[in-house]
């Protein structure tokens, strides 16, 4: 039986768990935190939840449309106290079931940091164990080890969170209540979610971008089309507006642009990023390379420079996802237990940004087609047309395809809508499965709904094959 031994319990830990589990094999878990990692315990569950509570309150908006008359968002309070102990709750209980059902396979869960020991002739890895509430270490020596650490908020030095009014987004859910006014510095992915859910709650938001758009690095259309529904629900945002530094100001935070402007507010959210949590593993002194950054460089498998050395997930730097680090993980057990494996396709990875409306993408972008890197024909259907959507009352949002010029297969494709991450479902699976636009074309799909727009846009690309 090959002794497994797996650093960090988030996604990548977790899923590689499982599946070692499940081929049978010793498999030690050892996680600071709590099952589940940071992802289930601080970043992606509580702040998925906490976007929940922010959708309760949107519902409130522009209710005359329909006839119901509710007084409107203005009526609407939000209990900062209680919408933090559900965050914390659900994170908890989430946390519970990952530990339960790794017990449940047989995993040994340990409680504690671990690194990796001195190099040892033969084959096997020597992982030094340091359990919490204990001042002694023990050695196991393992067959396979997989290092799946995750990343911590990165940390500006002229912007260091005080967890009262300078923050990252782990320290939110703190807060007493929720911000007079809030700065949002960085305009990326976590930044857009926070900054739209925090918006919708009714705090006054002004988003500190660098770039001269929201979300830089997603579809441009799509970032284009989320910042006009932020500005146009009262967001201030400072394109082209580099954050110098954060101070406290009696009650408040001053932010110090590069170009000498300054911006206050009560609280200022740091979301600029995160950084590998790598050091202290005993990497580099055991041979695995370590990038300048701090990422462990993997190959498609998993594989470290080190053999029986794997790493996944946020600490490798391949694509900051659950989902890609829980798929990294399995795949590197599959392949160190001898199992067939197919390596990483990112081009079939679905995103999703939390924002409202929600942007999710799929396979090749729209630079990669603009640039000619990618041949491909394309249409974009706005939900405006939609019938599902008109009753709905959604002004805002499309649907995006790409095509192959020539055999019409699907290679990609971008909503904007509300659930756009259940919507990108059916483009997913029709680029993971070379699917043409004739076959989504001629699937049937329910009217009125949301998703006929993917089957519409589908077949307007058809009618082009057939001209």
């Amino acid at each position: 039986m090959k002794r497994i031994v797996i650093i960090g319990g988030g996604p990548a830990g977790y899923e590689a768990a499982l599946v070692a589990a499940q081929l049978r094999a010793d498999v030690t878990v050892i996680e600071a935190d709590g099952a589940g990692g940071a992802c289930v315990l601080s970043d992606c569950v509580p702040s998925k939840t906490f976007i929940a509570s922010s959708e309760v309150v949107t519902g409130y908006r522009d209710t005359e449309e329909f006839g119901i008359h509710s007084d409107g968002l203005e009526a609407v309070t939000v209990d900062a106290t209680a919408v933090h102990e559900r965050v914390k709750r659900l994170a908890l209980a989430q946390s519970a079931d990952v530990h339960s059902k790794l017990v449940k396979a047989g995993v040994t869960f340990v409680a504690g940091t671990a690194r990796l020991g001195e190099d040892t002739l033969g084959h096997t890895h020597r992982v030094v164990v340091s359990p919490h509430g204990s001042d002694s270490e023990y050695a196991i020596e393992a067959s396979i080890v997989l290092i799946a650490t995750g990343a911590t908020p990165r940390v500006l030095a002229s912007a260091v969170p005080d967890g009262e009014r300078v923050l990252t987004w782990r320290q939110v859910y703190d807060l007493p209540e929720l911000p007079q006014r809030l700065i949002v510095i960085g305009s990326g992915v976590t930044g857009a979610e926070f900054a739209s859910a925090y918006l919708a709650m009714g705090v006054p938001v002004t988003l500190v971008s660098s770039r001269d758009r929201v979300m830089p690095h997603e579809d441009p259309d799509a970032a284009t089309a989320i910042e006009q529904v932020f500005r146009a629900r009262g967001m201030t945002i400072l394109n082209n507006s580099r954050a110098e530094a954060v101070t406290r100001v009696g009650d408040g935070v001053e932010v110090r642009l590069s170009d000498g402007r300054t911006v206050t507010g009560s609280h200022a959210l740091i979301a600029v990023g995160s950084v590998p949590n790598t050091d202290g593993l005993g990497l580099t002194e055991y041979g695995v390379t370590v990038a300048d950054s701090g990422f462990v460089p993997v190959d498609r498998v998993s594989r470290t420079n080190v053999p029986g050395i794997y790493a996944a997930g946020d600490c490798t730097g391949v694509l900051p996802l659950a989902s890609v680090a829980a798929m990294q993980g399995r795949i590197a057990m599959w392949h160190a237990l001898g199992e067939a494996v197919v390596p990483l396709r990112l081009r079939t990875v679905a995103a999703n940004v939390f924002t409202d409306p929600e942007l999710a993408t799929v396979g090749v972008s729209q630079n990669e087609v603009d640039d000619g890197r990618v041949p491909a024909r394309q249409v974009m259907l706005p939900l405006a047309g939609n019938a599902r959507a008109k009753m709905a009352d959604l002004h805002d949002g499309f649907v995006k395809l790409f095509c192959r010029p020539a055999s019409g297969q699907i290679i990609g494709g971008v909503v904007v809508a509300p659930r756009a991450s259940e919507l990108i479902m059916p483009i997913t699976v029709a680029v993971e499965n070379h699917m043409t636009v004739s076959q989504l074309a001629h699937t049937i799909t329910i009217y009125p709904s949301l998703s006929g727009s993917i089957a519409e846009a589908a077949r307007q690309l058809m009618w082009h094959d057939e001209e």
